[in-house]
């Protein structure tokens, strides 16, 4: 099943979102359960961040599953069949 472009970005858009909203609130729980360690100064730019890293994460899984499920394209509507 051939998914169009629009539906890709907003795929893309959503598991970003995701991935940031996650970030904060990790960073959230870290200031609630650590108040001495994590201040609240910084939880803005540290939810960034964590969020961001999240996504890298996410993304670094995703290409991984794609590797191990041989859907990795190999020409213009060719899909790789795996190897077992």
């Amino acid at each position: 099943m051939e998914t169009s472009g629009r539906a890709r970005i907003a795929r893309e858009w959503i598991i970003f979102a995701i991935c940031l909203g996650l970030g904060g609130h990790i960073v959230l729980g870290l200031i609630l359960h650590a108040p001495e360690l994590w201040s609240w100064s910084d939880a803005g730019v540290r939810g960034l961040f964590v969020g961001l890293s999240v996504y890298v994460l996410v993304q670094l899984i995703r290409s991984l599953w794609w590797v191990i499920k041989g859907r990795i394209r190999t020409g213009p509507g060719d899909r790789q069949r795996p190897v077992w």
